[in-house]
């Protein structure tokens, strides 16, 4: 996916991305302080915003093979099974229970199959909209700081199903996430954002240990990309 040209304006903000290369199935990771664009750049990923100018190449990957999770999903007013089998219903694709209840079991979650979703805590609704993510095999995902509000252990295990997933049947990940620690374990390259701008691409290593940039070097020192998350 290459992003070439694409402006955003807003009334107080401006997004400019003049080249930047999403290399196909790979994780890639947008660090940044607040408001400096990760958010925007990824709903216009995602299509939920449209460019003022420039062009987003998809290279051949349709809109419906895109998922995005975000840090307050979206809970349908609905059951639990209802809310994950939605992304297969709106594709026509049948949905197989019982790899669905392999999942809930997974992820804890298998004794609210029937629950009502909204009844749910914050951390097991991150934990479901991960799951509705997943369930019809999207080939780019883009997670906005969804980690933030669930326990080390799920986290644990979602990032180690990432990255088994990686092994078997790689997909495109766009990660967003403040917690330098699950940037630094996922990622395979790491995009820097400021002011609307992305002003570094490169490794975990050079980017979050070695950048020479001091905007980077200032948000770093906030961070410890060896924490325990």
């Amino acid at each position: 996916m290459k992003i070439i040209n694409v402006k955003k304006e807003f009334k107080d903000f401006s997004l400019e991305i003049t080249n930047l290369e999403l290399e196909k199935n790979k994780i890639h990771g947008i660090i940044g302080g607040n408001g400096c664009g990760k958010s925007t750049l990824a709903k216009l990923i995602m299509g939920i915003l449209i460019p003022d100018e420039g062009v987003i190449d998809y290279k051949g990957i349709r809109p419906e093979e895109i998922t995005m999770t975000f840090q307050r999903p979206y809970i349908i007013s609905d059951t639990v099974y209802k809310n994950i089998t939605y992304p297969l219903k709106i594709r026509n694709i049948k949905p197989e229970e019982e790899e669905i209840d392999k999942l809930l079991k997974k992820y804890g979650l298998f004794e609210k199959k029937d629950s009502y979703a909204l009844s749910l805590s914050s951390g097991q609704r991150q934990k479901l909209s991960f799951i509705r993510a997943m369930i019809f095999k999207p080939k780019v995902i883009i997670i906005d700081e969804t980690f933030s509000n669930i326990d080390t252990e799920t986290v644990a295990l979602i990032e180690s199903q990432i990255l088994e997933g990686q092994k078997e049947d790689p997909r495109t990940y766009i990660i967003i996430s403040h917690q330098m620690g699950h940037i630094f374990r996922l990622c395979d390259k790491v995009h820097a954002m400021d002011k609307g701008r992305v002003i570094e691409s490169g490794s975990c290593k050079d980017v979050l240990l070695e950048s020479d940039k001091e905007e980077i070097r200032m948000y770093m020192r906030n961070y410890s990309v060896v924490q325990e998350d």
